[in-house]
This record gives structure tokens, C-alpha cells and sequence, in this order.
């Protein structure tokens, strides 16, 4: 595994053990789909690809739990699933992380 690799999944079990259970709510994907929740689902796709080739269904997995997030607070129907640019800040740890999907 690289260490680029190695230094976001330490990163992320952080902020599953000590972050995550204090900010009180859960990803809108797991919120809306029930199964993993995102940080769950980046630290697999990181650990089956790696960072840099796992960029792509990182992406889109944000991408999703921002449509989630969009649908479970009375967004517009039309833009769930649209394709429509999702533009956010990344809810996988305390440090926000501008993205884009689309």
C-alpha cells in the first residue's frame, strides 16, 4: 500500500473513532440508503484501488451523498440523479474539502 494511501485511512479511522460519533448525525447516503456510510465506503474503495486510480468512484460516491443530502432536506426531485454539476464540501472528516462531480 503507498503511504499516501496508508496516511488517508489513518485519517479516516480518526475521524470514525473520535470525530464522527461526536458531530451527532451520519453521512445522507447511509441516511437515505442504509448500508455503508461514506467514509465506510471511501476507506474500501482506497483499500481495493488506492487513492489516486480509486479517485473516480470517490467522486462519485460524494457525489451520491450530496444528491442524498439534497433529497432528505427538500431539495428539487428534478436534481437528484439529473447528472445536473454536484459541486459541495467533502463530509468525510473535520477538515471541509471543496469537490465537483459532474
Amino acid at each position: 500500500m503507498a503511504p499516501l494511501d496508508t496516511l488517508t485511512l489513518s485519517g479516516i479511522r480518526l475521524y470514525q473513532r473520535h470525530l464522527s460519533p461526536r458531530k451527532g448525525f451520519c453521512c445522507a447516503h447511509a441516511a437515505l440508503h442504509g448500508g455503508e456510510s461514506c467514509s465506510a465506503a471511501v476507506a474500501r474503495i482506497i483499500r481495493e484501488e488506492g487513492v489516486v486510480r480509486g479517485r473516480p468512484r470517490i467522486a462519485a460516491r460524494v457525489g451520491e451523498c450530496r444528491r442524498a443530502h439534497t433529497a432528505l432536506h427538500g431539495g428539487s426531485p428534478l436534481a437528484v440523479g439529473s447528472g445536473v454539476e454536484t459541486r459541495g464540501v467533502c463530509c468525510l472528516g473535520p477538515i471541509p474539502i471543496p469537490f465537483r462531480c459532474g
